[in-house]
C-alpha cells in the first residue's frame, strides 16, 4: 500500500515539473489565446473601417440634400421677390386707375369726400370700408365716423357691415364718447351675434361701462368675455381689467 501511494506522489510531481518546464510560447492554451486575440483585432479593424465608410456615405448624402434644399430656397426667394414686384406693379396700376376714375367722377374737383357722404362716392363696399378704416388709422376720427355711418346706410347687407359697426364704436371710444361707443358695440352683439368681432365688442362694452362708472355692468361684460372666449386676447385683457377693478375695490 505504501509503495502504491509513493508511486502516485512521484507521478504527480513529475507531471507538475513537466508543465512548469514547458515554455509559454509552446503552451497550447497560450497559443490559442494569442490566435483569438489576433482574430478579434482583425474583426475590430473591419468593423471600424465599415463604420467610417457608412458615416462618410451619410455625410455625403446630407451634403447633397443640403445643396438641393439651398437650391430650392434660392428658387423660392427669387419667385417671392418676383411676386412682390408684380404686386407692386398691380397696386401702382390700380392706384392710377382709381385716381383717374375718381377725378373724372368728381369733374376734376377736390377728391375729399363731401360732408355726410361716402369716402369714395362711386366705389363699392370694400373700397369705402377701407377708405373709412384708413381715416380711422390716420386719426381723422370725425371723418371716419361719418364714413362708417354712411357705409352702414349704403351697404347694410355687406359682409363687412359687422366690422364697420365695430369700428364705428371704436372711433367714438378713442374720442371718449363712451355713451355713443357703448351703443355701437352693443349693436354688434345684437345684430351680428356670429361676428368675429363679438369678443372685442363685448370687451369694449365692459370698457365703456368702466369709463361710465357702471361697475356692475362692466364686471358682467368682462366676466362674459373670460367665460365665453377664454383662449383669446380679448379674454386676457378682460382678466386684466377685472384685476384692476379688484385692486381699486370696484
Amino acid at each position: 500500500m505504501k509503495d502504491i501511494r509513493s508511486l502516485l506522489v512521484a507521478s504527480t510531481c513529475m507531471a507538475l515539473v513537466g508543465c512548469v518546464s514547458t515554455p509559454p510560447e509552446e503552451d497550447p492554451v497560450v497559443q490559442k489565446l494569442t490566435e483569438l486575440d489576433g482574430r478579434l483585432l482583425r474583426i475590430e479593424r473591419v468593423l471600424a473601417n465599415q463604420s467610417l465608410l457608412d458615416l462618410s456615405q451619410r455625410i455625403d448624402d446630407v451634403r447633397a440634400e443640403t445643396r438641393d434644399l439651398r437650391g430650392r430656397v434660392d428658387e423660392l426667394q427669387h419667385a417671392n421677390e418676383r411676386g412682390r414686384e408684380q404686386q407692386r406693379e398691380v397696386y401702382a396700376d390700380l392706384d392710377r386707375r382709381l385716381s383717374a376714375v375718381e377725378g373724372a367722377g368728381l369733374g376734376g374737383a377736390d377728391a375729399a369726400p363731401r360732408a355726410g357722404g361716402l369716402p369714395i362716392p362711386h366705389g363699392d363696399d370694400r373700397a369705402n370700408y377701407q377708405a373709412a378704416f384708413d381715416l380711422l388709422k390716420d386719426g381723422k376720427y370725425d371723418q371716419a365716423i361719418s364714413g362708417f355711418r354712411q357705409f352702414l346706410q349704403t351697404f347694410p347687407d355687406s359682409r363687412l357691415a359687422d366690422n364697420a359697426q365695430y369700428w364705428l364704436g371704436e372711433a367714438h371710444y378713442v374720442t371718449r364718447k363712451y355713451t355713443e361707443a357703448l351703443r355701437h358695440f352693443r349693436t354688434v352683439l345684437e345684430k351680428y351675434p356670429d361676428s368675429r368681432k363679438t369678443p372685442d365688442a363685448l370687451l369694449k362694452v365692459g370698457y365703456c361701462n368702466y369709463e361710465l362708472k357702471n361697475w356692475t355692468e362692466a364686471r358682467s361684460a368682462l366676466g362674459q368675455v373670460v367665460q365665453r372666449f377664454g383662449d383669446t386676447t380679448a379674454a386676457r385683457l378682460a382678466s386684466q381689467r377685472l384685476a384692476k377693478m379688484d385692486d381699486e375695490g370696484r
